[in-house]
C-alpha cells in the first residue's frame, strides 16, 4: 500500500497470523519499531510495514544502517518495488551481503526470455493514461515487437494526434506532439500499431447506457470508455497467431461492468493461445480480470506493474543494481 504514516488497515499483523498457520511450532512475532525488532527473541521477527517509517520513501543512509544492523544477510524478493530507490530496497546492500530471492530470479528470467530472445510474432498490449510517462517504454517496445496495441486513455492522445475528435474523453493534449512524432517514426515499418477503429462511448463513467461508434463519429458530449467490437476482432486475430505476448494495463474503464468487455476479451484471447508465451503484469490489469479461473493459462503473471514496465524500458531496476555492488 501507500500509507501516509501508520495505517492499521495496512499492518502486517495479518501476515504474521498467516505465517503462524503455516509454520506451526515456530515462534513468530511482529515488531513495530527497529528497537523492538532487535530486542525480540522469537525465531522469526516480522518488522511492521516498512512504509510506516518516513525514512523509507525519503532515502536515509542512517535508516539503512539501522535496518542492516538487524541482520547478517539481506535478501530482496520484492520485484514489485525494485523500480523504487527506497531505503529498504537500495540501502542494506551497501552494508550486508545481498542476494536476490527466488521470486526475483523468476521475474527477471521470464522477462529476459520475452525481451532478449522472443519467439515471433511478438505482441504488446499497453494501457494506462499518460503518453508522457510511457513514451520511452513505447519507443523500446517498437524495436522489439511486431504488433503494438495501444488502449485505455493512452490511445485517446494518439487519436487526438491523428486529428480525431474524441468528445469529452480524457486526452493528454500537451503530449499530442510527442504521440505524433512517435507515429511518424513507425510509418512503413514494424511494429504495426493498433489503435481503436471503433469505441464504446457513454456520457459519463457511471452510465448504464452506452453505444458503439466509429472513432470518426464520437459525439461531442460523449467519452470513450472501451474498445469497440471491430477493434477487438482485429486484436483477436493478432493474438491468435502470436508466439509472445506482453500485456500491461486494462484497455477500458473496467470498474464499470459496462466497459470491461474489451479487457475481458483480450484476457480470454490470450488464454486461448496456448502456443504463445504470455506475460501479464500490473495491479490494474489483474484487478480488471473477471474470470480468475483462466489465470493458470497465462505463462507468467508478474507481481510488479511499474517494475515490469521499467525493466522492459531500461533493462534493469534500482533494486537489481543495488544487489550488484
Amino acid at each position: 500500500g501507500r500509507p501516509k504514516g501508520i495505517d492499521e488497515n495496512l499492518s502486517l499483523k495479518v501476515v504474521v497470523e498467516r505465517l503462524k498457520e503455516y509454520l506451526k511450532g515456530i515462534s513468530i512475532s511482529l515488531a513495530k519499531t527497529l528497537e523492538e525488532a532487535k530486542e525480540k527473541k522469537d525465531q522469526i521477527v516480522v518488522l511492521e510495514n516498512i512504509r510506516f517509517f518516513p525514512e523509507e520513501k525519503n532515502y536515509s543512509t542512517l535508516f539503512a544502517q539501522k535496518l542492516s544492523s538487524l541482520a547478517e544477510v539481506y535478501v530482496n524478493d520484492a520485484f514489485g518495488v525494485c523500480h523504487r530507490a527506497d531505503t529498504s530496497v537500495v540501502g542494506p546492500p551497501q552494508f550486508l551481503p545481498a542476494y536476490g530471492g527466488l521470486l526475483l530470479k523468476k521475474e527477471i528470467t521470464m522477462l529476459d526470455k520475452v525481451l532478449k530472445n522472443p519467439q515471433k510474432p511478438v505482441v504488446a498490449i499497453i494501457g494506462g493514461a499518460k503518453v508522457s510517462t510511457k513514451i520511452n517504454l513505447l519507443e523500446k517496445l517498437a524495436k522489439l515487437v511486431d504488433y503494438l496495441i495501444i488502449g485505455g486513455g493512452l490511445a485517446n492522445t494518439f487519436l487526438c494526434a491523428q486529428n480525431y475528435s474524441i468528445g469529452n474523453s480524457f486526452c493528454e493534449y500537451e503530449a499530442t506532439q510527442i504521440a505524433r512524432r512517435f507515429l511518424a517514426k513507425q510509418i512503413n515499418k514494424k511494429p504495426y500499431i493498433i489503435l481503436p477503429r471503433d469505441a464504446v462511448v457513454a456520457k459519463d463513467k457511471e452510465s448504464k447506457e452506452k453505444m458503439v461508434v466509429k472513432i470518426s463519429e464520437i459525439p461531442k458530449d460523449y467519452c470513450i470508455f472501451d474498445l469497440g467490437p471491430e477493434t477487438l476482432a482485429e486484436i483477436g486475430h493478432i493474438l491468435a497467431k502470436a508466439k509472445t505476448i506482453i500485456w500491461n494495463g486494462p484497455v477500458g474503464y473496467f470498474e464499470n461492468p459496462n466497459f470491461r468487455d474489451g479487457t475481458d476479451f483480450i484476457y480470454y484471447s490470450i488464454t486461448q493461445n496456448q502456443k504463445a508465451v504470455s506475460v501479464v503484469g500490473g495491479g490494474d490489469t489483474l484487478a480488471a480480470i473477471s474470470k480468475k479461473e483462466y489465470l493458470e493459462k497465462i505463462t507468467h503473471i508478474s507481481t510488479g506493474g511499474g517494475a515490469m514496465l521499467e525493466y522492459i524500458e531500461k533493462g534493469t531496476l534500482p533494486g537489481i543494481e543495488a544487489l550488484k555492488r
